[in-house]
């Protein structure tokens, strides 16, 4: 079985007949020099990556700092291009698409940046922000554009009386929520969410991800949802990909990750997250990693996780775990998978 057919077995019950936006094999590596004379390296960011989001879907991808999300995210909207693999859209092929193809693609398939500071303009008023992606495809008149602005808004929050404002006038969470509604202008069907909260006050995050979750519900988008938060995946995502070194080790409905994780990466993730229910259980004890995470210039040979894995034995050094189907009904990268 491949890992596109082995992730494909992990959808969702009430999904449609196939993903909307698919990743097969996805890879990014990076040229880099380590000195003026020295040969040509390659950071090996993204390798061999698959998954699929079904429409309406929340899908998660999580892992450690480094781990390859934000680089994927950034290929499924064509922002980077792929050194190898394929990105389907609604079945068609659009890896290599350019010019007005590629426009036309943008659309369907929008992003949410991390940090609402360094994503806006701060030169443009609030109106032109969010009316930039109409003008670039040509949709609509000064007027209905105008009008159409001012109902996203209001759709995220937003006073529309403050079209004219600037991104200075406005906090890190309103900010964030004119990148939501720049990202809705064009009513795509696929939104690419990059840690949109992290940057934010925790005090401000419950209310962005009730608001995404909202949106979601009434205009029946499809989220790729990128985050190191485990609890803010577990309120908000129906599947989670889990991603170490540029690898995804295992993917799974959220119960099922969250409750019977197989892969023993996802499982020292789960570990890490504080539960203020078990504060004092002996019986719940957290699994310390032990070393640093191996430098994706020259990743381990065999499992990526083997170096800080208590499991590991010589296959694991030898030989690359493929995804495959587990006894707790999720796939997952690991000779050694956790018994439940």
């Amino acid at each position: 079985m491949s890992a596109t057919e082995a992730v494909e077995e992990t959808t969702t019950d009430g999904a449609s007949s196939g993903p909307i936006l698919e990743a097969v094999d996805l890879t990014k590596h990076f040229p880099v020099r380590k000195g003026l004379l020295s040969s040509k390296l390659m950071v090996q960011a993204v390798d061999q990556v698959s998954f699929g989001v079904n429409p309406g879907e929340a899908l998660g991808l999580v892992g450690e700092s480094g781990c390859g999300k934000t680089t994927t995210g950034r290929m499924l909207v064509r922002l980077l291009e792929p050194t190898a693999g394929k990105l389907l859209y609604d079945g068609r092929d659009i890896t290599r698409l350019k010019g007005q193809q590629l426009r036309k693609l943008r659309q369907d398939v929008q992003i949410i940046f991390q940090d609402p500071y360094a994503s806006l303009n701060p030169r443009h008023t609030v109106g032109k922000i969010i009316s930039t992606p109409m003008h670039v495809n040509r949709i609509g008149t000064k007027a209905t554009i105008k009008k159409r602005v001012q109902e996203l808004m209001e759709l995220v929050g937003l006073n529309p009386e403050h079209y004219n404002r600037f991104p200075h006038e406005f906090s890190g969470g309103q900010r964030q929520r004119i990148g939501i509604a720049r990202a809705l202008a064009l009513r795509p069907k696929v939104i690419i969410a990059d840690e949109p909260v992290s940057a934010l006050d925790v005090s401000i995050q419950a209310q962005v991800v009730n608001l995404l979750r909202e949106l979601q519900r009434e205009l029946g988008l499809a989220f790729v949802f990128i985050a190191h938060d485990l609890s803010i995946v577990r309120h908000f995502c129906d599947r989670i990909a889990v991603m170490y070194l540029g690898k995804v080790v295992e993917v799974g409905d959220r119960q099922q990750i969250y409750e019977t994780p197989s892969h023993p990466y996802t499982k020292a993730l789960l570990s890490a997250v504080p539960d203020v229910t078990k504060l004092g259980d002996q019986g719940s004890q957290r699994v310390k990693l032990e070393g640093e995470v191996p430098t994706p210039l020259n990743p381990p040979s065999g499992c990526r996780f083997r170096t800080r894995c208590w499991k590991a034995k010589e296959i694991c050094a030898t030989t690359e775990p493929p995804l495959e189907k587990t006894s707790t009904g999720g796939v997952a990268a690991c000779h050694f998978p956790e018994e439940h």
